[in-house]
């Protein structure tokens, strides 16, 4: 369970944004979504998220890896789990390598997100 961190979900597919924040509010968070890379960027020129449920594959625009890489340059240190509905590429790998924490295999379940949440938001 959460304590109201603010979390940003980062999906091109409605669906999958409106699941995870179902979940995440479920479990205590405060919950935004956003269905760009580049709506994540707007969003955190004026905003700040304790974590971010960024989804690697999104079209069209920017892919998660690129999106993150822009987030950096405004924050930093910005949390981050890594999603998708294929398998982990090198392009996770690089995201992580800038900071970014663990990969989630999509559809998730309310306790393996909610496990990486908590992780996540503990380092």
């Amino acid at each position: 369970m959460g304590n109201g961190e603010s979390i940003l979900i980062v999906d091109d597919v409605k669906e999958q944004r409106d699941i995870a924040v179902a979940i995440l509010t479920k479990l205590g968070y405060s919950v935004n979504s956003v269905s760009s890379g580049e709506k994540a960027v707007e969003y955190l020129k004026d905003n700040k998220a304790d974590l971010l449920i960024l989804d690697m594959i999104m079209e069209p625009g920017i892919d998660g890896l690129d999106t993150y890489r822009k987030i950096l340059e405004i924050h930093t240190v910005q949390k981050a789990i890594l999603v998708s509905g294929f398998s982990e590429t090198h392009r996770v790998k690089e995201a992580q390598n800038l900071g970014a924490g663990p990969y989630l295999k999509k559809p998730y379940s309310i306790r393996n997100i909610g496990v990486a949440v908590k992780f996540e938001l503990k380092k």
